[in-house]
């Protein structure tokens, strides 16, 4: 069910009359459908007791139903327990149901068993009446896309028939965005906005397919039309505080993160972008408490608890706190997926605290201990340029282009950087040149300081040259 069936007059309706039985003390009158859609309403706006007490009654009285059962997989399943979903698989009677096939082809899913989960929606296409092929081809591909497998979803939507609806274009459209089609799924969100100019959502989903195309500007631009809509939505401010940051605006970015976190007091990914702005404000203090405060709601199991302490281990740095920052790299490195990047990190802070001995051992095992050993070195080179090594950083990166093949597209951003520092014009043109060709991201990371913010990453070297009077 999406948000708009939950807004539509069909569902308050529903919802209304079982609230009212429940409010008085009657007996509910209703299907198990509808009680498991009630369900998923509670659930949804974060009402457990009450979606526990709907699913229940859904159960008693249709103890094999599809829909009561397909909410208890769906929560067995978020819950990591695929042996209780199998359980509730066998007791649905209807097995012959789209739903009962839906279900089974999740749980497969649920357990990373890919291809045989593809595999069982292709054999029961057999099963299927003719009349609702269509139905099934758009259901399979949006449980594909729901399970972030949109080679898969990109594939079974091109067996569908094309149709002029809302909810086709939608799933097409976050499709192409997942397989990397995003002007094309820009366009589908387009029209989807020209059909609904006021749905945040829309708004939402186009701004996301612009931020996965580093098109920050743009992303920006389309959620300020979703928060307009809604002035208090999280999700919108959250994807703004991100464009915010990515285009390197962090006071702004920090403004809006801060007012995410008022809606949203436990996300530790806020207090991490929070503590990030303040350390490229450098207002180090304030990053350490935002950076701890994070690390007190995360949960122990929480992918970002790596992130947050190293954030910290900067701001640490930054103040001199050399030994804290390395305490809070060890507590990292039981966390970390990405050693190597610790290590370099390691090298970046004792090379900031002046022990340059220790860094360089820690530089070296990073390159020696990498499976991408020329992205490491380039990593290690940029923290030489961090730490004010100009000279030395530059003499690397002359190295560092003798050694990578002709395809290399990192680095020159930062060379052109070195060279501008160290007044080295002519060398600064030909490196903006090559960057602003092969690498405008890493031109937006490096060298955004240095332009007006209208102008993009790719059209630097075009501007440094109007501004010359060059042709």
């Amino acid at each position: 069910m999406n948000d708009e069936y939950y807004d539509s007059e069909e569902f308050r309706d529903i919802l209304a009359e079982y609230e009212a039985a429940i409010s008085s003390g009657q007996p509910v009158f209703m299907d198990a459908d509808d009680l498991s859609e009630i369900a998923d309403f509670y659930q949804l706006n974060n009402r457990p007791k009450d979606a526990e007490k709907a699913i229940r009654l859904a159960l008693s009285l249709s103890p094999g139903g599809i829909a009561p059962l397909t909410y208890r997989i769906h929560e067995a399943i978020f819950e990591g327990d695929t042996d209780k979903a199998w359980e509730y698989l066998d007791q649905i009677v209807e097995k012959d149901a789209p739903d009962y096939i839906y279900d089974r082809g999740e749980i497969l899913l649920a357990e990373g068993r890919i291809d045989e989960a593809n595999a069982y929606f292709e054999e029961s296409l057999a099963t299927v009446p003719p009349e609702e092929l269509q139905d099934y081809l758009i259901d399979v591909a949006n449980i594909m896309s729901d399970y972030d497998h949109s080679d898969l979803a990109f594939a079974w939507m091109k067996k569908t028939k094309q149709e002029d609806t809302d909810d086709y274009k939608e799933l097409m459209a976050r499709t192409l965005s997942g397989v990397g089609k995003y002007k094309d799924s820009e366009r589908l969100w387009g029209e989807l906005i020209d059909s609904n100019p006021f749905s945040k959502h829309y708004w939402n989903q186009l701004a996301s397919t612009q931020f996965m195309n580093e098109d920050y500007s743009a992303a920006v631009q389309s959620i300020e039309y979703a928060i307009a809509i809604d002035p208090e939505d999280p999700d919108s401010m959250i994807a703004k505080s991100s464009g915010l940051y990515q285009l390197g605006n962090y006071e702004e970015a920090l403004k809006y993160y801060r007012r995410y976190t008022e809606k949203v007091p436990d996300d530790e990914y806020a207090y991490l972008h929070q503590g990030a702005c303040l350390v490229n404000l450098e207002r180090y203090d304030e990053a350490i408490e935002v950076l701890q405060r994070g690390l007190e709601v995360a949960p122990e199991d929480s992918t970002y608890r790596a992130d947050l302490y190293q954030e910290l281990a900067f701001a640490y740095s930054e103040k001199g706190l050399v030994d804290k920052a390395l305490d809070c790299l060890d507590k990292t490195e039981a966390l970390t997926s990405d050693p190597v990047h610790l290590l370099v990190v390691r090298g970046h802070i004792l090379l900031a605290a002046e022990h340059f001995k220790e860094a360089e051992k820690f530089f070296r095992r990073a390159v020696l201990e990498s499976k991408t050993p020329q992205q490491t070195l380039m990593q290690v080179i940029v923290s030489l340029y961090d730490n004010h090594f100009i000279e030395a950083s530059y003499k690397m990166f002359k190295r560092y282009f003798k050694m990578v093949d002709e395809g290399n597209t990192e680095g020159y951003a930062y060379m052109a950087l070195c060279c501008h520092d160290l007044k080295l014009g002519d060398e600064f043109m030909h490196y903006l040149e090559t960057a602003c060709k092969v690498n405008p991201r890493e031109c937006r990371i490096a060298l955004a300081h240095l332009f007006p913010a209208d102008v993009e990453p790719q059209d630097y070297y075009k501007y440094v040259r109007e501004v010359r009077g060059e042709r």
